[in-house]
C-alpha cells in the first residue's frame, strides 16, 4: 500500500507487502566530506541491531576496476564488512553514462528493498543522485552522432569543443566545465538530435520510496584543507604508479576514466605537459572547483537535511533523523 507524501518528512515512504516501511537513505555532500566512512559506520550500527543495511555507490568513477587511489575507493577493510554495490564493475575503456548508472543503481536499490535491506546511496555528483532518486528521464542517443562528436573532441580537445557548444547553446555551456569533454559531447549530441537543449532539471519529485537525504556540510576552509590532504595522500599512496599501470589497460582510450580528476592531470604529467608538482596542484584546484559546483547543486534541493560533517556524534545524529522519519503519515 502506498502512502501519500508526509509533510513532516517530505518523502514518498512506502509500506511493503510485509508491512515494513521501505526507506532509501541518501548521503550527499562535497568530495572529501566523509560520506563513505559515515555510510559504513551507520550501516555497521544498524547491522549490529539486526537491521540489514547495504551501500549503493553513486560515484561514476568507482565503477572502474583498477582506479582505486585516485577515486578514494574504499578498500575491503574500509568497507567494514558491509556489502557495497556498483563498485569495480567496468573496465577503464568503457564509457559511463548517467542514464545507464540510473538503471543500475535503481535496480540495486529495488533489490535491497525486496530483501528487507536499507540501501544507503552514497557519493557522486548531484546530477547522478537526482537521476537515481527523482523522476528523471533522459533524451535519446544516437551512436553515430555521438561518435562524430567524440572524434571532434579527440581532434580539437575539450576546451575548443566547449567553445563550439557555447556558440550553439550559451546557457548549457555555462553549466559545464570546459574540461568535461564527456558532458560537452553529450550536450552537442542532444542539441543535434532534438534541435535544442534544455539545461533545466525536472521538478523535485522522488521516484523511489521513502527517500531521506542527509547532507554533510563544512566550512570552506576546512573543505579546502581536506581536499588538499586527500590529494597529498593519493600521491603518497602511489597515484602516479597506478596511472602507469592502467595505461596498458586502455586508460587513455576511456572517454570517462581518462578525464577523472587526478588521472587526467597525471596523464598530462606523464606526457610532459605538466610537472609532477603542477599535476598535483591542478588536481587540488580542480577538485576544489568540483566541490564548489557540487554544493551549488545540492543547495537548491530543499529536501536535504544538513548535518555538520565534523561533528563527533554524526552517526548518532543520522540515526535520530532516520528514526524520526521512518513512519509516513497519510494526507
Amino acid at each position: 500500500m502506498a502512502c501519500g507524501p508526509s509533510r513532516r518528512q517530505g518523502t514518498l515512504a512506502q509500506v511493503g507487502q510485509t508491512g515494513r516501511v521501505e526507506q532509501t537513505l541518501v548521503l550527499i555532500g562535497p568530495t572529501a566530506s566523509g560520506k563513505s566512512s559515515l555510510a559504513v559506520a551507520y550501516a555497521q550500527l544498524r547491522v549490529a541491531r539486526g537491521q540489514p543495511t547495504e551501500i549503493v555507490n553513486a560515484d561514476s568513477m568507482l565503477v572502474y576496476r583498477g582506479m582505486d587511489i585516485g577515486t578514494a575507493k574504499p578498500t575491503e577493510d574500509e568497507r567494514g564488512g558491509i556489502p557495497h554495490h556498483l563498485i569495480d564493475i567496468a573496465e577503464v575503456t568503457e564509457t559511463a553514462s548517467v542514464a545507464e548508472f540510473q538503471q543500475l543503481a535503481r535496480a540495486a536499490i529495488t533489490d535491497c528493498h525486496s530483501r528487507g535491506v536499507l540501501p544507503i546511496l552514497v557519493g557522486g555528483s548531484a546530477l547522478y543522485t537526482r537521476a537515481i532518486v527523482d523522476e528523471f528521464e533522459f533524451p535519446g542517443t544516437d551512436p553515430g552522432v555521438r561518435a562524430r562528436w567524440e572524434a571532434e573532441l579527440a581532434r580539437i580537445g575539450p576546451e575548443a569543443l566547449h567553445r563550439v557548444l557555447a556558440e550553439r547553446a550559451p546557457g548549457t555551456a555555462a553549466g559545464i566545465l570546459p574540461g568535461n569533454g564527456r558532458r560537452i559531447v553529450r550536450a552537442l549530441e542532444v542539441i543535434e538530435l532534438t534541435g535544442g537543449f534544455t539545461p533545466t532539471l525536472p521538478e523535485w519529485t522522488y521516484a523511489l520510496p521513502g527517500v531521506v537525504q542527509i547532507g554533510l556540510e563544512l566550512e570552506r576552509s576546512d573543505l579546502d584543507r581536506r581536499i588538499e590532504a586527500r590529494v597529498e595522500e593519493m600521491w603518497a599512496a602511489g597515484l602516479v604508479a597506478e596511472v602507469r599501470r592502467l595505461i596498458p589497460q586502455g586508460l587513455r582510450d576511456g572517454l570517462t576514466a581518462s578525464r577523472a580528476l587526478g588521472y587526467r592531470q597525471v596523464l598530462q604529467f606523464l606526457d610532459g605537459e605538466l610537472t609532477e608538482a603542477g599535476a598535483k596542484e591542478a588536481t587540488i584546484v580542480g577538485t576544489r572547483r568540483f566541490a564548489r559546483k557540487q554544493l551549488g547543486w545540492y543547495r537548491r534541493d530543499h529536501r536535504i537535511h544538513w548535518l555538520p560533517a565534523l561533528a563527533d556524534d554524526l552517526v548518532a545524529r543520522v540515526d535520530v533523523l532516520m528514526a524520526g522519519l521512518d513512519t509516513p503519515t497519510s494526507e
